[in-house]
């Protein structure tokens, strides 16, 4: 079995995605790297490919029709044959010695006794023409390197969530979640890093900035402009997320519960902030029935949120109230890094 799988998923990167699959090429025999090519025109296929000859037994070049970045995190978690699993986005990339520094405590925790869940590292957002990178830590509110439980957890600030990019789960984990993501939907990453937490009962934090993520590309989907003509994409995993929270069954940690509602809560600043920010009769609208939606599905968690200092500053009336609401943007960059 191999330590660790890292599926890029892979549409029309041919310009970009050499860069990621080459930073995770040090990492050896121990990670298996799952390149997916996810229908695309360019020639990704063909650079997976060659890859994929070059690198026999480490990287693996999957084909499939289009199925959206969702699609294709769902087809690398059926087609992983590590103990661990990560996505990589095509124009990201992983430090080197971060990344050589996880290998070698993963190896650590494969060999003990106790089985982690979840293994956390930082990211760092690569903002074009920024010369000082934003790095999001996890020290203030996680034990660092020792495996602990969410009783150990301490208080995590506006803005500091686990992404995509700061988390690695035990992939028979995530199998054992059922969660499978919506395809041809964008922001499915928030899904992704949501609905195995019920299932993760041990962590790991390591304080190394491993994940690069780029933010600067005019068509990327966290540019602000983008983002606001996908609001109906945000919307569907916005409520796919008041779903799931109404719907599981399992007892969760009262640590646990509150990091999801927080979670829940920012998504829900985030779809009210891009609906302010249209301003349009059909926005207003669609910020009113999204409330509404976690009303009727989830009436308990509507009052903690509704009337929490986000949810009542995004729903103040009149354009006043909307300038106020516009202040909660900064923590709402924060969350997403706008480029």
């Amino acid at each position: 079995m191999k330590l660790l799988s890292v599926a890029i998923p892979c549409y029309n990167s041919q310009d970009y995605m050499k860069h990621a699959i080459e930073c995770l090429l040090v990492g050896g025999d121990d990670v298996e790297i799952l390149v997916i090519d996810d229908g695309s025109v360019d020639h990704t296929a063909e650079i997976a490919d060659e890859y994929e000859k070059m690198y026999p037994g480490i990287v693996r070049a999957i084909h499939q029709e289009n199925k959206g970045h969702g699609g294709a995190v769902n087809t690398g978690i059926e087609n992983a044959q590590g103990m661990y699993f990560k996505v990589l986005d095509s124009d990201d990339w992983f430090k080197e010695d971060a990344y050589l520094k996880v290998l070698d405590k993963l190896k650590d925790i494969a060999g003990g006794s106790t089985v982690v869940d979840l293994f956390i590292c930082n990211f760092v957002y690569e903002k074009e023409g920024k010369e000082h990178k934003k790095v999001m830590t996890y020290k203030s509110a996680l034990p660092v390197n020792k495996i602990f439980t969410w009783n150990d957890v301490k208080h995590f600030k506006k803005g500091q969530y686990l992404l995509m990019h700061s988390v690695i789960y035990r992939t028979k984990l995530l199998r054992e979640s059922e969660m499978v993501l919506p395809e041809h939907t964008f922001y499915v990453d928030n899904i992704f890093v949501f609905e195995p937490l019920p299932y993760v009962n041990t962590m790991y934090y390591m304080d190394v900035n491993l994940y690069r993520y780029y933010i600067g590309r005019g068509d990327q989907s966290v540019n602000e402009e983008v983002m606001i003509k996908r609001i109906d994409q945000q919307l569907k995993v916005n409520k796919i997320m008041i779903d799931y929270m109404a719907g599981t069954k399992r007892c969760l940690h009262p640590k646990l519960e509150k990091y999801m509602l927080n979670y829940l809560d920012i998504m829900m600043t985030v779809s009210s902030i891009f609906l302010i920010k249209d301003g349009s009769r059909e926005a207003l609208n669609k910020k009113k029935a999204l409330w509404e939606y976690l009303k009727e599905n989830d009436g308990r968690d509507y009052f903690r949120l509704r009337f929490g200092m986000l949810g009542n500053s995004m729903n103040i009336p009149g354009k006043g109230g909307r300038k106020i609401s516009v202040l909660e943007y900064k923590i709402a960059q924060r969350f997403v890094g706008f480029n």
